[in-house]
Parts: structure tokens; sequence; C-alpha cells
């Protein structure tokens, strides 16, 4: 149990150590989790709380980073927005990854009808922009918090299911895959203990960046109003600045700002991992 545990650890550091970006990423995110542990012993407001303060610029008097048009402290917005675009990025990519890993290793597992099925219905959907699809079904069944990540994990999986379709008709080639079938084991579960363990590495960078793309999904539908409005996200403050933007400009540009952030951390760890985990670009390094 002991070996065990320290052998993960040694794969964690080697992962952190393996380049850059993968250390860069980690750390602004790290920094950003930190923040938000310790968000309500360093708010100096609540976020929803209204004042008499209408746009109070940085600097401000009770208002380090000014505040939006209702007069909310812009700070601790902030702070607290942080968790909900987080929160949003995470269960979407979640939702995305697992569907895409089960859906395109069953397809590349299985082959035959169910692979032609299975790659004509990933087809149809890489067909249609997501964003598209998901202004469609966000404008017809509402913009709550939960419709948003739901909608994003179900339209963003197919690039997911690709590569897991890919690594599925690799690996069922392989000695040990046929072994494990020549030995009597179902061919459920020689996917869900070989397949999947085996080919999502992949799957896993992707998912990575796909937490970026949904955190900029959710910015892009509040800031065309279609957010959210009972919930404190960056996108939300960026669409409730964005009237201000000539005599205000702190409100939209500083949410902005930490959404790039944000996003780019994702982006840095992703692409790491895309390195670290994939040996022909590692070598190539």
């Amino acid at each position: 149990m002991e070996r065990t545990r320290t052998n993960i650890f040694k794969q964690l550091y080697g992962l952190f150590t393996a380049n850059i970006q993968i250390r860069g990423g980690t750390i602004i995110l790290l920094i950003i989790l930190a923040v938000m542990a310790i968000t309500p012993l360093i708010a100096t407001h609540d976020p929803w709380q209204i004042s008499a303060d209408v746009l109070a610029p940085i600097g401000a008097p009770g208002h380090l980073l000014g505040t939006d048009g209702l007069g909310r402290d812009l700070y601790s917005m902030l702070l607290y927005g942080a968790r909900a675009s987080i929160k949003i990025g995470l269960v979407s990519a979640s939702i995305s990854g697992v569907l895409g890993t089960i859906i395109g290793g069953f397809a590349g597992y299985y082959g035959g009808k169910v692979d032609q099925v299975i790659s004509e219905i990933i087809n149809i959907f890489l067909m249609v922009p997501a964003f598209f699809l998901i202004l469609i079904v966000i404008s017809i069944y509402g913009s709550n918090m939960t419709n948003v990540m739901l909608v994003i994990g179900l339209t963003t999986w197919p690039s997911n299911a690709r590569l897991m379709r890919v690594q599925a008709m690799s690996l069922k080639e392989r000695t040990f895959v046929r072994s494990a079938i020549a030995i009597g084991e179902s061919r459920p579960s020689v996917f869900f203990r070989y397949i999947v363990p085996n080919g999502i590495y992949p799957v896993i960078a992707n998912t990575t960046l796909s937490i970026a793309g949904a955190i900029l999904y959710e910015a892009s539908l509040s800031f065309l109003g279609l957010g959210d409005p009972n919930v404190v996200s960056w996108g939300q403050i960026i669409f409730q600045g964005k009237i201000f933007m000539s005599t205000a400009w702190w409100v939209s540009t500083l949410a902005g700002i930490c959404t790039i952030i944000l996003v780019a951390a994702f982006f840095l760890v992703g692409d790491g991992l895309n390195i670290a985990l994939n040996p022909k670009l590692r070598n190539k390094g």
C-alpha cells in the first residue's frame, strides 16, 4: 500500500516536472484554488450586496477594485465568481470526457456496424458548430447553471470520442488484450479493465483543454445574455459591465483578465499533458 502511494506521488511529480507548460499552468491553478479556498476570509463584501456607490472607480474607499452598475463590490464578485467559472468548466468537461471515452471506446473496440453508426453520429455533431447548438438548446430549455453545464458537456464530447475510438482500435489488437479474451474474460470486462485505462491518456489531455473551452463557452453565453443571472460568474460580470465600457471600463475588463488567466492556465496544463503523455511529441521535444 505504501509502495503504491509512493509510486503515485512519483508519477504526479514526474508529470509536474515534464515540461514548462505543466509547471506554469499548475502553479497558476494552485494559486487560484488557494484563493478560492480562503475567499470567505478575504472577501470584503457580500457579492450580492447593493450599495449607493454605483460605478465607484478602482481604489475607491471601501472598494478595492471599484463597483459595478448596482454598487456591488467588484473585488468580492471576482473572488466568488471564480468558483462558478471553475465549476462550470470542470463539470462540463467531465461530462464530455466520460461520454467521449465510453462512446468512442465502444465504437473502436466493437467495430463493425457499431463503429459505423457511432462514427456517423460523431460526424453529425462535428458538422454542426458546437456553440450554435448550445445557443439553440439554452434558448429553448433555459439558461440556469445546470442546463449550461449539461448542454456544454453533451455537445463537446465528439472530440474525446474520436481520440478514444482510435486508441481502442489500436489497443484491441495488442497481445495483452487478445490474451485476456483467450482466457475467457468477457468483452465488457476487457473494455473497462484494459482498453479504457490504457487508452485514456490522450482523452485526459483533451479534457483539460475542454475545461478552458467550457469556461469560454459560459463567458460567451453570458456576454450574449444567456447565462444564469442568479449566479455570480466572471461571464456575468463581463455581461453586466459591457454597457458601462465607456465610463466604467474596469468592470468588464477585470473580469475578462481573470477569465483569460484561468483559461490560459488550463490550456498550458492541457498542452503540457498532451506533450508529456504522447511519446512522439515527448521524444520530439
